[in-house]
């Protein structure tokens, strides 16, 4: 458990805040373990008929915490706190409801698309830079991606790297709708607590249909995720984390490539 993590319980409805904001909601291995267990436990709870996740401080989440992120990684694997939330985004059997204020980057903006429901502010905006750091996609955004948004829209945030308004993510059907930032809260709780007053099976069953079998995607993370620890091992990967921690634009010219 984490201070980083506020959850609550009223009305059905689940609320996981990232709580953060003095570090731009990034994620530490504590709030990866802490947002994990209530997703779960909240699945399990008969009280609980549907979950919240709402950033703090005007951000929803500035992804990963690099020096968190740098520490438990070592090149070998996908660190066990990343990998365990991101192979359960699409096992959860509740609906996921999410509110975007500000910046939503990397997982912030890739765990969106497990999500059922999507209401975001004017000033959200989304970015996906894992090539920018010399990784690839994650949380089966390379699947999800371009079959919600199209190719060629996926192909511009994950390759390259374009940040996408909340008015383009409208576009790309990722987003419901566009309320005011003194809104947001409110729009989405009004919207867990109705999908909380439906009859629970009937709403698991129709869910399950319309999300089809997980399978597929937990392949399709499970297979990212060991590109990614290849990624993460690479010359490029440490020259970009480098870069970032200096706070200097990367310099990948010098380094050897295969051809």
């Amino acid at each position: 458990m984490t201070d980083d993590v506020q959850i609550s319980l009223a009305d059905g409805v689940q609320t996981i805040r990232l709580n953060r904001a003095a570090k731009k909601n990034a994620l530490t291995a504590a709030m990866y373990a802490t947002m994990t267990d209530a997703i779960e436990q909240g699945d399990a709870n008969p009280a609980v008929a549907a979950h919240v996740i709402l950033g703090s401080g005007g951000v929803f989440s500035s992804g990963n915490d690099i020096n968190d992120f740098l520490a438990t990684a070592h090149g070998v694997s996908v660190p066990t706190h990343v990998l365990r939330f991101i192979r359960l985004l699409p096992r959860i059997a509740k609906p996921v409801i999410a509110g975007v204020d500000g910046p939503a980057v990397g997982i912030g903006t890739t765990l969106l698309f497990h999500c059922d429901l999507v209401y975001a502010t004017p000033s959200a905006v989304f970015a996906t830079p894992f090539l920018d750091l010399g990784l690839v996609p994650e949380a089966a955004s390379s699947l999800l991606m371009p079959a919600r948004m199209g190719y060629a829209r996926a192909f511009e945030m994950l390759a390259l790297g374009a940040p996408f308004p909340a008015s383009r993510m409208v576009e790309a059907g990722l987003i419901n709708a566009i309320v005011p930032a003194s809104d947001l809260d409110a729009k989405v709780m009004e919207a867990a607590v109705a999908l909380a007053a439906k009859p629970p099976e009937a709403l698991k069953a129709a869910r399950r249909l319309m999300r089809g079998d997980p399978s597929e995607i937990i392949k399709r993370t499970d297979a990212e995720a060991v590109t990614f620890a290849e990624r993460l091992a690479s010359p490029e990967a440490r020259e970009a984390f480098q870069a970032f921690l200096e706070k200097r634009p990367p310099d990948f010219s010098k380094l050897k490539t295969s051809g």
